[in-house]
């Protein structure tokens, strides 16, 4: 019977057949005899799969549980009957999730009344890992075409690579042009006040690093789990910008006081900061939801996309909050 096609990048896609199965009622010695005689046929022996006559999963018993049983008991007796397993359309990516949080080395891929399709080995898991990783790294930084193939190799041609860059760098410098022109508007502002300048660089760098970290944490966590709640991941993500917000405004406007001795300039840069990460953390933690919503990859909400819509906002909050306090102080 041939092999069912599943779409690319999920379980299904990965599973292989040629494992060590074993019916309910067989004894250890059998089992261990049935290994010796067809080791050969194999592709991999991490663990022994229990199935009843219907080939619905059961259990699950370790090589070395199993040489260390009794060998007149029956497999079931020493089976591990909690089991982690997926189905076929899971996400590759969850794979990997499932079988480094509870180490165990392969995942049984069971269809809705449980019957045991294939399993997906350790040195697949392995491999998955390496792709999601360099994906998502390549995404972060901007890359958003093929991985692991001819557009991410070392032996990319620098034709490529440009093909490869370039179209997302350029909306950076359309970005990075807005940011330019804000701040030109404001330059009545400068002039009130000319440290202010000094300090849109501290703002850009501390909201920017603010929400690349909400963003990681943002997209590994719906790749892990596609059913995330964005109602109760956005709260906690809410609390969290607070608290790193209000840490953060207070260092820096305690530090603007006490050098530059300027109080005026410590509550501007101060609030300026915690609005600034505030609005970085929920445009990080937002667009991943917004990109899964219309079914585009959320990962692509990171790197220079993401970037230029904090910097123009971290620049917009910093110069609309200095117009209304040196306002409201009467100083310009």
């Amino acid at each position: 019977m041939p092999k069912k096609r599943y779409p690319p990048n999920t379980a299904g896609s990965r599973i292989i057949t040629a494992f060590p199965q074993v019916r309910i009622g067989e004894k250890i010695r059998d089992v261990e005899k049935m290994l010796l005689d067809k080791a050969n046929e194999f592709d991999i022996i991490d663990y022994v799969y229990v199935v009843d006559d219907n080939s619905v999963l059961k259990g699950v018993v370790s090589i070395r549980e199993l040489y260390a049983s009794n060998k007149e008991a029956n497999v079931e007796e020493i089976m591990k009957k909690e089991l982690v397993v997926a189905r076929p359309l899971t996400h590759q990516e969850r794979i990997v999730y499932l079988a480094l949080s509870n180490k165990i080395k392969a995942i049984p891929i069971i269809d809705r009344e449980k019957h045991l399709l294939g399993i997906v080995p350790h040195n697949t898991i392995l491999q998955i890992f390496n792709e999601e990783v360099r994906e998502d790294v390549f995404k972060f930084g901007g890359i958003f075409h093929k991985v692991g193939k001819e557009y991410t190799t070392i032996k990319s041609s620098a034709v490529t690579m440009i093909k490869t860059r370039l179209p997302w760098l350029i909306i950076g410098v359309l970005g990075g042009t807005i940011t330019a022109s804000i701040i030109s508007s404001f330059e009545h502002v400068l002039n009130t006040l000319l440290a202010l300048a000094a300090f849109a660089p501290v703002l850009a760098y501390l909201s920017d690093a603010v929400g690349t970290q909400s963003e990681t944490l943002t997209v590994r966590s719906i790749a892990l789990d596609p059913l995330l709640s964005l109602k109760s991941y956005f709260v906690r993500e809410f609390v969290v910008a607070l608290s790193l917000a209000l840490a953060c405004g207070l260092l820096l406007s305690t530090i603007v006081l006490l050098g530059w001795q300027n109080s005026t300039l410590g509550l501007i840069v101060g609030l300026s900061m915690f609005f600034s990460i505030i609005s970085a953390v929920i445009i990080s933690t937002g667009f991943p939801f917004l990109f899964k919503k219309v079914n585009l990859d959320p990962a692509i909400a990171s790197g220079p996309f993401a970037t230029m819509i904090s910097d123009v906002t971290t620049v917009t909050i910093y110069f609309g909050i200095a117009s209304l306090l040196l306002a409201l102080f009467g100083l310009m």
